[in-house]
Parts: structure tokens; C-alpha cells; sequence
């Protein structure tokens, strides 16, 4: 088994946002859409998405920046159940580095990040009919209204961190 390929889960806004941000990202090698368990008072399932990725590719540390930055991890509104802003590890070495990395990029908020470091417990997969949602229909409202502008941020964000083919101006 490749050390180098590692998978680390993430909660944010909706998963459709989710999955098309991390489906643009160097070194990330497959986005699987659904809803994601832990453990305790975050055991309701919430949507979110497993980024299997590339560590040679793409840092832990990278990936959770872009994550903090293309959803409202400084928010606390009334549908966190349904959207949990989370980072969900699945060994104790990703909590540890999830945790330093979170602590590391709070300097870049005004507000105070209210994502949580949770392990993995469970997920289930979307309906194969909406999984992939921005690939399949780019042009739908949801998509133009919420999936686009956050495309955007990455791109000017995050410019060296696109692959090449997501570089080009839409």
C-alpha cells in the first residue's frame, strides 16, 4: 500500500460546495459525497465529503486551509447539525496535525474558527443522482449562485494549489 495516498473527511457548508472545491485541488485524487458521522454529540450524520489525496501532492495542513476558507468556518448559525464545519481524522497522527493546523491558521480570521477535529465513525454515500452536482450542470442556479463564487476565491486563493486543467478562466 502507498504511503502517500491518505483520505481525511470534511464538513462544512453543503456537500455539493464541498465536493466541487476539493474536486479542483492538485494531489486530490477523488471526492467521495455523503454524510458523515463521529462520535458523542456529533454522532447525527451531517453533510460532508472524504478527500483521498496525495501527501506528496498536497499537505494536510493545504487542504485544511482551503477547506477553512471556502466555507463559513467562522459561523455558527442555526443549521450547524445538517452542516457541520468539521475535520474528521482517521488516526491519531491527522488529529494531531488537523488540531496544530487549525491553531497555526487562525491568524488569518478576523472572527474565531468554529470548526471542530472529530474522528471518523461512519458515512454514507449521496444519491448517485447528486453526487458530482457542479461537474453535471455548472450552469444550474445553486450552482452559479453558491458553488461558482467560492471556485473563484480558490482560484484566486489558491491559484497554485488548482490543476492545471481548473487554471483556466471560466
Amino acid at each position: 500500500m502507498d504511503t502517500t495516498l491518505k483520505k481525511i473527511a470534511f464538513g462544512g457548508g453543503c456537500h455539493w460546495c464541498t465536493e466541487a472545491v476539493f474536486q479542483q485541488v492538485v494531489g486530490v485524487l477523488k471526492v467521495e459525497q455523503g454524510y458523515v458521522a463521529s462520535k458523542a454529540k456529533n454522532v447525527d450524520y451531517s453533510e460532508g465529503v472524504i478527500v483521498h489525496y496525495d501527501s506528496n501532492k498536497i499537505s494536510l495542513k493545504s487542504l485544511i486551509e482551503i477547506h477553512l476558507h471556502t466555507h463559513q468556518s467562522t459561523s455558527n448559525h442555526s443549521m450547524r447539525n445538517k452542516y457541520r464545519s468539521a475535520i474528521y481524522y482517521y488516526n491519531e497522527s491527522d488529529k494531531i496535525e488537523a488540531l496544530a493546523s487549525l491553531n497555526n491558521l487562525r491568524a488569518d480570521f478576523e472572527k474565531e474558527i468554529i470548526t471542530k477535529v472529530l474522528p471518523f465513525v461512519s458515512f454514507k454515500n449521496s444519491r448517485e443522482e447528486i453526487q458530482n452536482y457542479y461537474l453535471k450542470g455548472p450552469d444550474k442556479p445553486f450552482c452559479q449562485n453558491f458553488i461558482s463564487p467560492k471556485l473563484e476565491l480558490l482560484k484566486k486563493k489558491f491559484y497554485t494549489s488548482l490543476k492545471e486543467d481548473k487554471k483556466i478562466a471560466t
